[in-house]
């Protein structure tokens, strides 16, 4: 009954700042610093190559979501088109990937906070954000949706005119950063660490994209989902030119990059060094606001994933369940509470959880884009016997597809060479079993 419905209270402003803010987060502001290390000036390369395997993997996502605007997504998908345990994998790990995704996002928060207050327990500042993020998406989908909006609103506001600023000092003000254009150079060379070090940027590049596909996600609560949806997507090319390969030539052009340090967000750094404290303040209020807005939209499309799992009977139907307000409280509650081990952790080991949960988080993104590609081929394979043609088609259709499964694989492989990233390849398979396990255990219980 309609009633019983997600409410479609997502306007297209929404829609276009949920879209820009999924696209730029903690892995941008945060998580760079890892991709600098590894690529050094070349970074903006690294994110541009990255950045088009994602946009072809979101005109497939893109593809379906048209032709189904359902809560759910890949997971409904993925359960239509190819079978039941895909969707039930494919739902399942999109929630564990968001779970430790928050989990990442309130780590980097309290990182940020201790900034200005050194002496404040880390776990304290998680916590807050936890709270507060958790009864704002209590009250309606609209409440989320605005939320975001202004806190997207900030971050690219904040990145446009970084990226103005960072120019004008290049091309009018040397002064305060007198090497300039020769720091793309002179510390190593364009590839400091050569081809091999390109290739390895790449694995936290995956980080910095992970959760890009939640536009899908919002496709079950978006008005006018057939004009919406193609705008947003279509537009992600566009932001990753914008705000992560623009954003990396004006910071490899203004400060070496064997110099940025894993202390503080790089932007902040950059800033700090050359002289402008208030500034620096500024830049860390615009990468908190980044992360507390990641974990609103983690929270967000954990709770309607777990939702749409439950609609297709992959999960209790406990988490159908809808408030008056027709958001799925079980679901957020239940998600929010989940990380909630986060801020033990950072009691527990306050500063030296990130990386690790950034490794979790790439395996899982991993497991999430592949199972998006092999769905929309089984999709095309249902077009194809039932005489449909898609509204809104994926480009490159099939090149595009294998050229992204050949991207993944090779980043399998890199992450097998790295000690710190080697420890999510292990647990892929491990993670992929237990869903496996709880997969036939859930068929059992029904025959």
């Amino acid at each position: 009954m309609a009633e019983d419905k997600l409410k479609r209270g997502l306007k297209n402003r929404h829609l276009q700042m949920i879209a820009l803010g999924t696209a730029v987060g903690t892995g941008l502001f945060y998580g760079s610093t890892s991709t600098i290390a590894l690529a050094g000036p070349a970074v903006s390369l690294s994110y541009l190559l990255g950045g088009i395997i994602v946009f072809f993997i979101m005109r497939m996502l893109g593809e379906m979501s048209v032709e189904e605007p359902v809560s759910g997504s890949f997971s409904y998908y993925a359960n239509k088109y190819w079978g039941k345990f895909p969707g039930f994998l494919a739902g399942w790990n999109y929630w564990f990937l968001y779970i430790f995704v928050s989990m990442a996002e309130l780590s980097a928060v309290s990182i940020y906070v201790s900034y200005w207050f050194p002496d404040l327990p880390q776990w304290i500042s998680s916590f807050i954000c936890l709270a507060v993020i958790t009864l704002i998406n209590l009250i309606t989908v609209s409440a989320y949706g605005e939320i975001e909006f202004w806190m997207a609103l900030i971050k690219i506001s904040a990145i446009i005119f970084m990226i103005i600023l960072g120019s004008y000092y290049i091309f009018t003000d040397p002064e305060p950063f007198p090497e300039n254009f020769s720091n793309l150079w002179i510390h190593g060379g364009f590839f400091p660490n050569g081809a091999w070090g390109l290739c390895l940027s790449f694995v936290p590049v995956i980080f910095s994209f992970g959760g890009i596909e939640l536009i899908g996600i919002t496709a079950g609560e978006a008005e006018n989902p057939d004009k919406t949806i193609p705008r947003a997507i279509n537009q992600v090319i566009w932001r990753i030119l914008i705000f992560y390969v623009g954003t990396m030539i004006v910071l490899m052009t203004l400060w070496p990059w064997n110099e940025v340090g894993t202390k503080a967000s790089p932007f902040v750094q950059i800033f700090e060094n050359a002289g402008f404290a208030e500034a620096a303040n500024l830049l860390n209020f615009v990468v908190l606001t980044a992360a507390i807005s990641v974990y609103n939209s983690a929270i967000y499309s954990n709770s309607r994933m777990l939702y749409g799992l439950a609609e297709n009977s992959a999960a209790p139907k406990f988490f159908s369940k809808l408030s008056g307000r027709k958001v799925p409280v079980n679901g957020i509650l239940f998600s929010s509470g989940i990380t909630l081990a986060v801020v033990i952790l950072n009691y527990l080991f306050p500063g030296q959880i990130f990386m690790y949960l950034m490794s979790i988080v790439t395996g899982a993104v991993i497991i999430s884009w592949a199972m998006i590609i092999l769905t929309h081929l089984k999709f095309r394979e249902h077009c194809r016997k039932n005489n449909l043609v898609p509204k809104f088609k994926a480009l490159f259709f099939p090149f595009a597809n294998y050229l992204c499964l050949a991207f993944i694989v090779g980043i399998i492989l890199l992450m097998l060479t790295m000690e710190e990233m080697r420890i999510a390849v292990m647990l892929m398979p491990i993670w992929t079993g237990i869903i496996w396990f709880f997969y036939k255990q859930k068929v059992h219980e029904k025959n």
